[in-house]
């Protein structure tokens, strides 16, 4: 029995995740900006007990209230983003645990994109709630935090189990791709995501949630060596 997860597609660009915990039925939704956008998904999950947020952007936080009004179920949220997002009934921080059904997920601090984002990690079916820190063959903006935090919370990521899957906020991917054959244009493994992710597209489906070991091997901001080349890479993807 394990974590099982479900890309919500929101707004324009944007996924909220749909979580369910096989051995009890547990479900949970995570970073639901529109409510009416999740409320078939939770619906035909018959059910909804946590809600989680990664950070405090309007674009995944908007639905929250009002999907806790429908629901009753509670918000978990980063301790140190409390005074940012909707009031929280577990405030959480570095290495917390949060149980969900018989699996539990752990905290993860990625500063970077934003200073109090978070992730999760749920070990019991390898996947990790990455919000707008990781994406699939992309990272972040830098809006709030420096080349040397994102680099590091990369570096913690990419330290998680190959088969992880990397569920992020946003379809990306096409874009990513093209500024990342820029970086690495002889990366064969990148050549092939591209092909991939065209086809995905071409069919209407997601790119994600991606692999972190085909993340490890086509993502320039997971390759980068230093902070330093890290930051010149994001530099050169905002002006692209």
């Amino acid at each position: 029995m394990s974590v099982t997860v479900q890309p919500v597609p929101i707004l324009s660009d944007n996924y909220a995740w749909l979580l369910r915990d096989t051995a009890t039925g547990a479900v949970a939704i995570v970073d639901p900006a529109d409510a009416a956008g999740v409320a078939p998904a939770i619906e035909a999950a018959g059910r909804l007990d946590l809600i989680l947020l990664t950070h405090h952007h309007l674009d995944h936080v908007f639905g929250t209230d009002e999907v806790r009004a429908r629901w009753g179920c509670p918000v978990v949220g980063a301790a140190a983003d409390a005074y940012r997002l909707p009031k929280l009934d577990i405030a959480v921080r570095e290495g917390d645990l949060v149980p969900f059904g018989d699996s539990e997920a752990r905290v993860i601090e990625v500063p970077g994109h934003t200073r109090g984002h978070i992730a999760y990690f749920f070990a019991n079916g390898a996947v990790l709630l990455a919000g707008d820190t990781l994406f699939s063959v992309g990272c972040g903006k830098l809006l709030e935090g420096t080349a040397e935090e994102m680099f590091a919370s990369l570096k913690k990521l990419s330290a998680l189990p190959d088969h992880t899957l990397i569920a992020c906020g946003h379809e990306y991917t096409e874009n990513n791709v093209r500024f990342a054959l820029t970086v690495e244009p002889e990366n064969l493994a990148l050549h092939a995501r591209a092909l991939e992710v065209m086809q995905l597209r071409s069919a209407g489906q997601p790119t994600v949630p991606s692999i972190l070991a085909q993340e490890r091997a086509t993502n320039p901001f997971l390759r980068a060596p230093t902070a330093a080349r890290l930051g010149e890479i994001r530099t050169a993807k905002d002006r692209f």
